[in-house]
This record gives C-alpha cells, sequence and structure tokens, in this order.
C-alpha cells in the first residue's frame, strides 16, 4: 500500500508510474489528496474544541474553589456541548479515514522506473536468452502423451476425483515430484535460506497483508465457513510472518524458504495453452522470500534472479528471462523478472518463476519496520519473493526435452534425489 505523504509530495511521478502499470483510475489521486485535506481541516478544529475543552475544565476547578457554582455550571453546559462537537468531528474522522483506506486499497504498486511500457505479455522485455534451443524428431510427444505412455500423471484420474486441473502422480511421476521438491529445497538451504512448514490456509489480513486482497478474491479457493483462503503461493504465509514486527537492521536480509502445495481457481483458463501441466489448479512450488533493507532490495532482487535461473541451469533446462512491461505486472510488484524455459515438444516458452520485488508496498500493509542501528527508528523494509520453482511446467519441459528412444532422461542433479536415469 502506497503511503499518503509520498503521493501528496509526489504527484507527478506517481500519476507517471501508474500510467506504466496502465492504471485507469488515475482520479483516485485527486481524490484521496482532497481527502487527506478534509481529515487534517477535521482534526484541526477537533485539537481546537479539545483544546477548549480542558482550558474550561481548568477554569471550572477554579470556580468551584472560588465557591462560582453559576459561572461553574454554565461551563460544565458549555463543556458538554463541546464535548457533543467533539464527538461528531471523531465521527468524521473516523469516517474520512475509512474513506482514505477504501481508496488506497485500490491503489497498485509504483513500478520502478526500468519496467518497460506495456499493455501484455508481448511487451515485455528479453532480458536474457540461452542460445542452444533443442530441437526434436518430427514424432516427438507433448508431455500429456508422455504421462500417459509412461504411466507417471493420471490426469482423468483428478477429474474423477476432484475435477480438471487436479493431476494424481504415480510411480516415478511421484518420485520425481519429491526429487524436485527437495531438490529445491537442498539448494535454498545452502544459499542461506531458513526452511519453514507454512499452514496452507490463511485469514484475510493475512491475504491483505501481501496484496492477494481485495485483489485477487477470483482466483481464490474461500472456506466460507471459517472464512479463511487455500494459499495461491507459500508467499502469503511466509511473508506474514512477519507482520507486526520490528527486525533489528543488522538482522536484514532474512531469508525463508518453503514448499507447499498452491492453489489457483485460474477462472477461464481453457484451451491448448493451459492442457495437460501448462495451467492447474492445484500444483506444488518452492518459494523464496526475503526481508530486506531498503538500500539493498534490487542487488537483492538480481541476486535472486540469478539463483533461480542458476537451478535452470543445474536442470540442463533451456531458458529465458524477461522483465516484466507495467501491464503483465502484479498489483503489488515494483519490478518483476519472469524466467521461462522452453518446451520443445510445444514450441513455446513456459513461465517457471516470477521475482518480484514489492518495495514497500506489502511492508506497509503488514506494518513490518526494522529497527535502525543508527538512530533506532523504525523504517519499512522492503520485501521481495520468487518461485524456485514451480513444478509443473518444470516437469513438463523435463519430459518433453528429454525424451528419448530409451525413455526420458533424468538430468544428472537430479539422479541421486530420484534413484533412477530413466522413466521407461
Amino acid at each position: 500500500m502506497l503511503q499518503i505523504p509520498y503521493i501528496r509530495d509526489n504527484k507527478e511521478d506517481v500519476l507517471e508510474r501508474l500510467e506504466t502499470k496502465n492504471f485507469k483510475n488515475i482520479q483516485f489521486i485527486d481524490q484521496l489528496i482532497d481527502l487527506d485535506n478534509q481529515r487534517k481541516q477535521i482534526q484541526a478544529s477537533l485539537d481546537r474544541v479539545l483544546a477548549e475543552q480542558n482550558l474550561l475544565a481548568k477554569q471550572i476547578a477554579g470556580l468551584m474553589k472560588e465557591g462560582d457554582k453559576t459561572k461553574a455550571n454554565e461551563a460544565k453546559t458549555h463543556v458538554s456541548q463541546l464535548k457533543d462537537g467533539s464527538k461528531q468531528l471523531e465521527n468524521q474522522i473516523a469516517q474520512t479515514e475509512r474513506d482514505l483506506q477504501e481508496l488506497l486499497v485500490q491503489i497498485p504498486n509504483l513500478p520502478h522506473h526500468t519496467v518497460p511500457k506495456g499493455t501484455h505479455a508481448e511487451h515485455n522485455e528479453v532480458v536474457f536468452e540461452v542460445q542452444n534451443i533443442p530441437t526434436l524428431n518430427p514424432n516427438a510427444l507433448p508431455h500429456w502423451e508422455l504421462t500417459q505412455k509412461y504411466d507417471i500423471i493420471d490426469f482423468e484420474l483428478g477429474v474423477k476425483i476432484t475435477g480438471a486441473g487436479f493431476p494424481v502422480y504415480k510411480g516415478k511421476g511421484s518420485k520425481l515430484q519429491r526429487a524436485l521438491i527437495n531438490f529445491f529445497l537442498d539448494q535454498a538451504a545452502d544459499a542461506g535460506y531458513t526452511e519453514y512448514q507454512p499452514p496452507l490456509l490463511v485469514n484475510e489480513a493475512s491475504g491483505f497483508g501481501t496484496g492477494q486482497l481485495p485483489d485477487k478474491e477470483s482466483q481464490m479457493y474461500h472456506v466460507g465457513l471459517d472464512d479463511f483462503y487455500l494459499i495461491p503461493t507459500a508467499e502469503v504465509p511466509i511473508t506474514n510472518l512477519f507482520r507486526d514486527t520490528i527486525v533489528k537492521e543488522h538482522q536484514l536480509p532474512i531469508k525463508s524458504t518453503a514448499y507447499t502445495p498452491c492453489f489457483r481457481r485460474e477462472a477461464g483458463s481453457y484451451g491448448k495453452d493451459v492442457r495437460g501441466l501448462n495451467r492447474l489448479h492445484q500444483f506444488d512450488k518452492v518459494e523464496i522470500v526475503q526481508i530486506a533493507h531498503p538500500e539493498q532490495s534490487y542487488e537483492l532482487l538480481e541476486q535472486m534472479k540469478d539463483y533461480v535461473a542458476g537451478l535452470l541451469q543445474k536442470l540442463e533446462l533451456p531458458y529465458r528471462v524477461l522483465r516484466l512491461c507495467g501491464g503483465d505486472m502484479s498489483f503489488a510488484s515494483a519490478l518483476t523478472y519472469d524466467l521461462e524455459v522452453w518446451s520443445a515438444a510445444q514450441k513455446r516458452w513456459l513461465e517457471v518463476s516470477s521475482v518480484s520485488n514489492f518495495e514497500s508496498f506489502q511492508a506497509n500493509r503488514l506494518k513490518c519496520r526494522y529497527k535502525s542501528d543508527v538512530d533506532g527508528k523504525n523504517q519499512l523494509v522492503h520485501t521481495l519473493n520468487g518461485s524456485a520453482l514451480a513444478l509443473p511446467r518444470i516437469v513438463a519441459s523435463l519430459l518433453e526435452n528429454n525424451q528419448t528412444e530409451q525413455g526420458i532422461r533424468i538430468p544428472k542433479i537430479l539422479v541421486p534425489y530420484t534413484g533412477f536415469e530413466f522413466i521407461n
């Protein structure tokens, strides 16, 4: 969530950057500033009334001491009137603050100055792409046929049990999933991330803290009886570990990781581009999160992006890195890199990771701050997160890119985790 003083002091810059993000309700900015002016005016009136109340209270005590009950009673009547007035002013302030909050939560984070302008994915900027893209023989199969051929994932069984988008992994398919999860967690531990096992359901406050609510209700599964949400990513519970906390400056950055299943409704997703593992309602992912000093967050973002790229290199997968344009970024992000792997059988790029810097946007909602080691003042931290990695499209690319006459070859780095070199 943006801060009102920053919006007021940097209005033109805010408007320009919101335009990069294709934010349509630009009028919210003027409305916000007007409401804030009203709040200040009401607060000034309230302060004057309260000051007069305090002054009269002292006068009443003096009058009572002097025995002048008539004037004391007149003053008490006036105090009673002032109290009624102050109550009205307090109600006005409360309503104005509610109106301010309602506007603020609808304004997205400001994009970093390096974010390219654009409205759709085709406007994203390619910042790196591997040179050696594999080509397969004409009889190569897409992963949804390979999973059936080797009996490792059953999509129809998942439909019977739950519905479309909930596959059942079996045999070596299950072992490959487990191998990838353990590999990603081990790599994160080696990189200094502390592992957590968080809840898979969160409350509304947690969803609000990371910006999923009130922006993405339609994409989340809601447990209505208890008013909980199934997590769309481990980013939500892990980042909320630090909600309403003040950390010490020398503790930064704080690096956390977790494996969780993730749940997304993905409403309106149909067609060949979502076939098989390309888009699921339930999938596994390892997430990395950093709570960072504002002066270090963009350096850490580059490190996180390179870390995820390193995982793809170890898995021997061709990949590219995109800097997302304003129109393709999330509500809360200031700068996002997407990492995509090449699907040789589908002949297209598949997103497997988003690595983002939210600056202080989430931290302001979370009330997550650090105490300066120099002056002891509390300041908002910056939050960052990234998929490291999401499994479905990793598995799809591994299956498609590594199909041979002997079966599907397992990358060398994974063999100690799977216990086998081929799926056949």
